[in-house]
């Protein structure tokens, strides 16, 4: 999903990712299925996020910080379950966290469940969001990962993924890029 963001660093590691995933697991290459790009640039023209424009990151007036895109989740999870009813998924995947999401209020459980009874509604069928990092915190997500994956998909994390809102891919650390 293309939402104007401020680094691209995510969006170009997409395509290596996902061959380097059909490459090491080959059992999930039917699952992983086809790999589907939406432009959502319209986050980028409300504008006001330091995710989307020029702005420093910090905590903002509402006690957000200004990394927080409001909506952003739930048109996220609007665009992939208009995708997935076009091919027949009704079952959608995110990473939101309740235990580590600095208090954006998208990333709530609560609101991650109404959205996706608001999409069942609207698509007259059950539309489901799992969020299996919804209750565990960093080092339980990277045990997650080391059990689904082992060193192979650790490796893969480590080395395409930014834990940096900036995309910075200049600082290497044991568990991968980012500002530290």
């Amino acid at each position: 999903l293309d939402y104007g963001q401020r680094h691209a660093a995510e969006l170009a590691a997409r395509p290596r990712i996902l061959a380097q995933l059909k490459a090491d697991f080959p059992d999930w290459a039917g699952r992983l299925g086809e790999d589907h790009l939406l432009p959502l640039d319209l986050l980028k023209a409300i504008g006001g996020s330091a995710l989307t424009d020029d702005m420093k990151i910090e905590m903002g007036a509402e006690g957000l910080p200004t990394s927080f895109v409001p909506g952003r989740n739930i048109l996220f999870l609007t665009a992939a379950a208009a995708l997935g009813y076009r091919r027949g998924i009704a079952n959608l995947v995110g990473g939101m966290c309740e235990t580590d999401f600095s208090g954006y209020p998208d990333c709530r459980n609560e609101t991650i469940q109404t959205t996706a009874r608001a999409l069942s509604l609207g698509g007259d069928r059950t539309v489901t969001v799992h969020t299996p990092l919804m209750w565990i915190d960093k080092a339980a997500t990277w045990a997650l990962a080391q059990e689904l994956g082992g060193d192979k998909l650790l490796q893969i994390i480590v080395e395409e993924t930014v834990t940096f809102y900036e995309g910075e891919r200049v600082q290497r650390n044991d568990w991968g890029y980012g500002c530290g």
